[in-house]
């Protein structure tokens, strides 16, 4: 066992300094993963209730501004997360696509600034801005509500039906860093499709792979 990880430990280091680049590989990431948490909010359970600052115009958003959508989601989102990076530019895609379908969308950010300070929200509208975003990123700065939706991972996507029950938890598809699978949202798609279609969501669901959400200490 020693012998695997020191060699599990040289091949890390040898995939971390490239000539005078350095890369943070994936095995040194806080992964975090909601398979097996015990606690999660449960399927058919309402969204909790929120009242959280827009990072962009500073104004509150609250989740009965939802109210007459075909189908919410909520996105637990960061900036600093390689994987929430890796999905990016897709997932702003995805949030202009469904616009105009009655999908509602919110993202939500908890991380703590102290400790992530890309996390913050000002980093947050940079980012928001500079990428594009066409559904409000907040900033959740008391941790409560990210806590209140059982919060695990970044990113994950939790989605509500049209009676706002929750039908889907889980990833955005297969796609992770390093392992050249295209993103495509494809497995988010399918739940979303569903819903607005008014047809069941398939219970095969795969589990959000991501960051640990940063809680304060």
């Amino acid at each position: 066992m020693k012998t695997t990880r020191f060699f599990h430990l040289m091949s890390l280091m040898a995939l971390i300094t490239i000539g005078t680049s350095f890369w943070v590989v994936p095995s040194v990431w806080a992964e975090a993963s909601t398979e097996g948490k015990k606690g999660l909010l449960a399927f058919g359970s309402q969204p909790p209730d929120f009242s959280l600052p827009d990072v962009v115009t500073g104004k509150n958003v609250r989740r009965d501004d939802f109210k007459d959508a075909k189908a919410f989601l909520v996105v637990i989102l960061c900036r600093h997360c390689p994987y929430v990076k890796h999905i990016r530019p897709d997932l702003v895609k995805f949030g202009k696509e469904y616009a105009g379908k009655g999908l509602a969308i919110v993202g939500i950010s908890a991380n703590d600034p102290v400790a992530y300070a890309e996390d913050g929200p000002e980093s947050l509208k940079d980012m928001a801005i500079s990428e594009g975003f066409t559904f409000p990123v907040l900033f959740d700065g008391t941790q409560e509500v990210a806590k209140a939706y059982t919060a695990v991972a970044t990113p994950d996507f939790l989605l509500f039906d049209k009676d706002r029950k929750l039908v889907y938890r889980g990833q955005y598809d297969d796609a992770r860093p390093g392992n050249a699978v295209p993103v495509t949202g494809k497995d988010l798609r399918a739940a979303v499709d569903a819903v607005l279609a008014g047809k069941p969501v398939s219970a095969d669901q795969k589990h959000a792979i991501g960051c640990s959400v940063k809680w304060k200490k």
